[in-house]
């Protein structure tokens, strides 16, 4: 039977049997380290692997609220890519032009870096780099993509990093319907999230990280943390909390909550797949507003996923939240347009969960020595290869290692905060329904509304 811990996600529910019954303990009581990570994220299992490694004779402790892997982690569509979510001309105003080609640079080879750890480690997570596709379903979408591979040329970004593929060479990789071309990167690849996530803790625990489970953090202060089991000092906190920032005192407004929603498909006959050619699992979207993602995960499913669940007022976060059926109906009818020979195959599962957009579409990672603190987050999306690049930055900078990462334009970087409500429960919910129309507009007229797809692009950073 499905425990209601695994029925979180396919993921979950797809671990190596008995996983999510090991619990870990909680913390003991008040401790002194010399670093906390709150979060047993990506993020936080990143850096505090990347820690012990850097400095074997560090004290680190991982706290989480509920286990390893819970949140967006274990939910996400399981991309681990060099996409970022903010524009090259954003970071070279942040540093400069070099450090923007940089940071592609360092998120484009992150995607191997992961690759290493999962063999290095012997974590079984599916990891296949397989690249990723970036389809035009519409003239005006191949006229968009060509523009930003040209665009992306100009940035440093070689044929080698992004091409265009006509139709006969996108459907060469993945025949789906309405296709009329294709960007491709190779730097992509499709991952089992939850498996890389607990293969993640399994990791920093066989380097000496304690690991607690079932320890909730109610406040953050300076080179300390508060549990209702005690207090937890350390010469630096690491807070990796990434959506779950919105619920701290004094954060609503850090980041926005944004729920994402994903189906599954029963696993498909090897007739389905040589049917539609897609041999080396890419992942692949499209490029309307309404943004989908899919992947083919290593049993033979099509997990695809979009953004159509509602912000809630106040910036909540509520389990209930991550179960939207008008969501997940308009995502099903998503992966019917491409592959309409799935109409009768079986969605065996249906999630969601929150992942955390910053403002101005600008992840970070910042560390205030005075305060002992480092932040990193708002990755709008992109945080399953981001987090790793995060993990390893924090160790530079908390080892005092001069590297190129620590320079990198992210480093520091400080984004405005949400407006106050009611403002952006209004704002960020009407941006939502703009895309839908842009979306409509584009596919009856073969034309971009130029004003309304700018007012979309511009808040949404699309």
């Amino acid at each position: 039977m499905t425990s209601s811990r695994s029925a979180l996600s396919l993921w979950h529910d797809t671990l190596p049997r008995g996983d999510l019954e090991r619990t870990r303990p909680r913390l003991p009581g008040a401790a002194e380290y010399d670093v906390v990570v709150v979060g047993a994220g990506f993020t936080g299992l990143w850096s505090a692997y990347y820690l012990a490694q850097r400095d074997p004779t560090l004290r680190i402790a991982v706290l989480e609220r509920e286990f390893a892997g819970f949140g967006a982690s274990g939910r996400n569509g399981g991309w681990a890519s060099g996409l970022l979510p903010m524009g090259y001309e954003q970071m070279a105003v942040e540093s400069s032009r070099d450090a923007a080609v940089a940071m592609q640079a360092a998120a484009n080879a992150t995607v191997d870096e992961i690759a290493r750890v999962v063999a290095a480690e012997g974590i079984d997570a599916g990891f296949h780099k397989g690249g990723y596709l970036r389809f035009a379903t519409s003239s005006v979408q191949a006229q968009r993509i060509q523009a930003d591979i040209a665009h992306s040329r100009a940035w440093g970004q070689t044929e080698a990093d992004l091409r265009w593929l006509d139709r006969r060479e996108a459907r060469g990789r993945l025949v789906a319907d309405g296709v009329h071309g294709a960007a491709y990167t190779p730097h992509c690849a499709a991952v089992h999230p939850a498996r890389l996530a607990r293969g993640l803790a399994e990791a920093v625990e066989r380097v000496g990280v304690h690991l607690y489970e079932g320890t909730p953090v109610t406040s953050i202060e300076p080179r300390s943390v508060r549990t209702p089991f005690g207090d937890v000092r350390a010469e630096v906190v690491v807070r990796a909390t990434e959506a779950y920032t919105a619920e701290f005192a004094g954060h609503r407004r850090d980041v926005l909550p944004a729920y994402s929603v994903i189906v599954a498909t029963e696993p498909l006959p090897q007739s389905f797949w040589d049917e539609v050619n897609w041999s080396q699992r890419e992942t692949f979207n499209d490029d309307r507003r309404y943004l989908i993602y899919a992947q083919r995960t290593a049993d033979d499913r099509i997990a695809i996923g979009g953004r159509g669940a509602p912000y809630h007022f106040g910036s909540t976060i509520k389990p209930s939240y991550e179960h939207v059926d008008q969501a997940f109906d308009s995502v099903h009818r998503s992966l019917l347009g491409f592959f309409p020979s799935l109409a009768d195959a079986e969605i065996t599962h249906r999630w969601g969960g929150v992942l955390a957009l910053s403002r101005d579409w600008f992840p970070s990672v910042r560390f205030s020595r005075s305060a002992g603190l480092i932040t990193a987050g708002g990755y709008c999306g992109d945080g399953v290869a981001l987090t790793n690049l995060a993990g390893r930055t924090v160790a530079d900078l908390v080892t005092g290692k001069d590297s190129e990462l620590v320079h990198l334009p992210w480093v520091g970087h400080v984004s405005p905060v949400w407006e106050r409500e009611p403002l952006r429960w209004i704002g960020v919910n009407a941006v939502a329904r703009l895309g839908a129309v842009v979306d409509r507009a584009e596919e009856r007229t073969g034309r971009s509304p130029r004003v309304r797809s700018a007012v979309f692009d511009h808040f949404a950073g699309h």
